[in-house]
């Protein structure tokens, strides 16, 4: 149990480095972002209102919710819901958020295979992060002190689920930062100036989930060597 503890322990101090790291840059970037104001005056509403319908989508409402970085796009109501700062603010940090919700509803209307099979997995991954804490804690005690390794098995198949589902959600979010990005550009929202900050801060934000889809696949890996482990004991 002690190499367990303290293994586990590292990897998710290291996974929680990373993640505070890239997260305070994307703060930053957004903060920094939020001071290039855009030139056209456009605040986050109206340019997601104005990519909604220069791509014909009129089915989607434009909403705003409490909280900061807290926009998303809900596809069950068909709702681009913006932070209040993004919704109301006109800045280069507003405009690539706005556009990037937008680029969710516009994978939605054109079917986008990646958002369809994320949406499919949203069900068993909500079950699997509820219960997997447990389930895998309960397997590994049982696996120490009997040598029954199924229960923890199933626990890292659970996990595995959660892993899975945040590699798929990569090449979504990729793909609606560049078609916001490719809009902002082509229909000369933004300027050259005002574009590159847009096109940075959704990096950042990229990133956030790409340290989190790299750290799921540490600790699931962790988990297979102490199954294999305990297997061999």
């Amino acid at each position: 149990m002690f190499g367990f503890d303290s293994g586990y322990m590292l990897l998710t101090g290291i996974i929680m480095a990373v993640s505070w790291y890239v997260q305070h840059m994307l703060t930053s970037k957004f903060k920094k972002y939020s001071q290039v104001h855009l030139r056209n005056g456009m605040s986050g509403k109206e340019i997601a209102e104005k990519m909604l319908a220069d791509y014909g989508i009129y089915d989607v409402k434009v909403t705003s919710v409490r909280g900061q970085l807290t926009d998303h796009y809900n596809p069950a109501t068909k709702t681009v819901n913006l932070s209040e700062a993004v919704y109301s603010q006109r800045n280069a940090a507003a405009a690539a958020v706005a556009a990037h919700e937008c680029g969710h509803a516009v994978q939605h209307a054109k079917a986008y295979s990646m958002l369809q099979l994320r949406s499919k997995l949203v069900p068993v991954v909500q079950i699997s992060s509820n219960l997997m804490q447990w389930v895998i804690l309960g397997g590994l005690l049982l696996m120490t002190q009997t040598g029954n390794s199924t229960v923890f098995l199933i626990g890292i198949l659970m996990f595995a689920v959660t892993t899975a589902f945040a590699f798929v959600t990569l090449p979504v979010e990729y793909d609606a930062s560049n078609r916001a990005l490719a809009w902002l550009k082509n229909k000369n929202i933004v300027t050259p100036e005002e574009y590159k900050g847009s096109e940075d801060a959704l990096k950042w934000a990229a990133r956030t989930y790409l340290v989190a889809a790299l750290g799921s696949l540490a600790q699931l890996l962790y988990f297979v060597q102490l199954f294999m482990g305990g297997k061999r004991d």
